[in-house]
């Protein structure tokens, strides 16, 4: 932790945060920094009886800080000081939490994938690594917090030995195809899911070299799965749920390290003597629990808006699959389609199962990204959103755009979460704390959520407010941190109202695996004990 005196040590945050770059820091990593008073004290520290907004919007990365500033009941760490008196989200990162929700959930999506398989009696398998494990289970079950009945769930335990990927892009690809193989071998499931989590984990990083090595073995490891699905009798479906690496560069030149709003390959590998399937164009997402539906030979319900991707199924050719096993999807997490070499490391590098998967079977392009997946028009694809997209076979509107039209509309303002959470905090009263994210625009939020609160508070006559900004260059240039911090001081000082007072990077603050050390470096950057 880095204690620095504003106008004193440093004439602004965002000069503190340049001077870190200096000197070798990067934005996820970021090691805290944290503005202090003459004394040295923490000029912003969380008290006992103050107030906090976290307004980020994810979700999952949010909950274990979110515990340990806000329950009464937390153990994993020692807490010196009380919990602070009124602790408010976004949106509700977990049921059980102690906190008021700006943007509560709309409701459990009925008739998912996940739900649709269980009613029927199938039996279905999701296997992936840790670290993706959230999204096989709780986004495709349309943010189910249970599995289902006959829903098995296998989590590959991802390496804790490695502090980023790029030091071991091959991750647990291997065990995860291994897994998948011997489920497929036991034929007891009518629908396997299986993940690979390599291109999207590693391509986050710069280095050029590990994101090779992490579409090879995906590569690889994906047609180990597929020979065996095919000798087990299983249709397999092959997909992704958003773009990254197959657009690498920005228009300047520059490594783009996000996600992007490339279409998605989606492949079926028939079984052997099948008869000819065709796969219809124009398709998204949605499409997908649709086609798994098709080819099993269910009904698709009425809640799925989507369309079956094979053509002329329901049209005389019946099921695919006259019996027991079933059907395999494969998703090639971050595999993202894109026509031209130029800045695209999936089509750089050698991929000879895709290769000849995509020249001897049916397959086609689907929209992952914008609208077609429940965000803003223009935005990119996410692993929330696709996975949630690819098990609830419609559009749901995402939270970023619920909350976006609350701000044009003036509704925001009037939020009771909100305006509970700064009650405390008007006149001469307590100060109020603004957590999250500083992006243009990130799967965890936006600056614009941070500017309508830090607007909304000097409407509520809030005297005091100290902002803890987490970096996260996923799809931004080097050592925009920087910059991010440098608007926010500049909204402050046009409303007259706001302070930057911590700074770190988001691999300490968003950890979803139970990294408590991680978690307890975080906290105490916030709360000084």
């Amino acid at each position: 932790m880095r204690k620095v005196n504003i106008g004193k040590d440093v004439a602004t945050m965002a000069e503190a945060v340049r001077q870190a770059y200096a000197q070798g820091q990067e934005d996820e990593l970021f090691e805290p920094i944290v503005s202090v008073d003459a004394g040295g004290d923490l000029a912003g520290a969380i008290r006992e009886e103050e107030c906090v907004i976290f307004y980020n919007i994810r979700g999952e990365r949010e909950v274990q800080l979110t515990q340990a500033l806000a329950d009464p009941d937390f153990s994993h760490f020692e807490r010196a000081s009380g919990r602070p008196a009124r602790m408010a989200t976004m949106i509700e990162y977990e049921e059980a939490l102690p906190v008021r929700v700006g943007f509560p959930p709309i409701g459990q999506i009925k008739n998912t994938l996940g739900e649709v398989l269980s009613n029927r009696g199938k039996r279905q398998v999701r296997v992936v690594e840790s670290e993706k494990a959230i999204h096989v289970s709780y986004f495709l079950n349309g943010k189910a917090p249970e599995p289902f009945p006959l829903e098995d769930r296998v989590f590959v335990p991802s390496s804790k030995e490695v502090q980023n990927f790029d030091e071991l892009p091959e991750m647990s690809a291997s065990e995860v195809a291994d897994t998948l193989v011997e489920k497929l071998h036991e034929g007891a499931y009518s629908f396997v899911l299986g993940n690979f989590a390599n291109v999207d984990v590693v391509g986050h990083m710069e280095d050029e070299a590990a994101v090779g090595t992490a579409i090879k073995v995906v590569d690889t490891q994906a047609g180990i799965v597929v020979e065996e699905a095919k000798k087990q009798g299983y249709v397999t479906l092959i997909t992704a749920d958003h773009g990254t690496v197959e657009k690498r560069l920005y228009p300047d030149g520059t490594i783009d390290t996000g996600h992007s709003d490339s279409l998605v390959p989606f492949l079926i590998v028939p079984p052997d003597g099948a008869a000819p399937i065709e796969l219809r164009s124009g398709g998204s997402l949605v499409d997908v629990a649709p086609t798994v539906l098709d080819v099993l030979g269910i009904p698709i319900p009425e809640e799925m808006t989507g369309r079956s991707l094979v053509e002329g199924l329901r049209k005389g050719a019946g099921s695919l699959c006259e019996g027991e096993p079933g059907v395999l999807l494969l998703i090639l997490d971050g595999w993202g389609y894109r026509p031209t070499e130029e800045g695209n490391l999936i089509a750089q590098t050698p991929t000879p199962t895709m290769d000849r998967l995509t020249e001897t079977c049916p397959w086609t392009l689907l929209e992952a990204a914008g609208m077609a997946v429940g965000m803003p028009e223009g935005s990119v694809g996410n692993s929330e959103s696709g996975h949630l997209h690819i098990g609830a076979g419609r559009v749901v509107p995402s939270d970023r755009v619920r909350i976006d039209e609350a701000i044009r509309t003036g509704a925001f303002h009037e939020n009771e979460a909100f305006r509970w959470a700064m009650a405390p905090c008007r006149g001469e009263g307590k100060t109020l704390h603004l957590l999250g994210i500083v992006s243009f625009y990130s799967s965890h939020g936006s600056l614009d959520h941070l500017f309508a609160l830090m607007e909304m508070a000097k409407r509520e006559g809030v005297r005091t407010v100290c902002i803890h900004s987490l970096l996260g260059r996923r799809g931004e240039k080097p050592a925009s941190g920087a910059i991010y911090v440098d608007k926010v001081e500049q909204k402050a000082a046009e409303l007259g109202l706001g302070e930057v007072v911590t700074v770190m990077g988001r691999y300490w603050a968003l950890d979803r695996e139970h990294n408590w050390d991680r978690i307890e470096k975080a906290y105490r950057s916030l709360v000084g004990d």
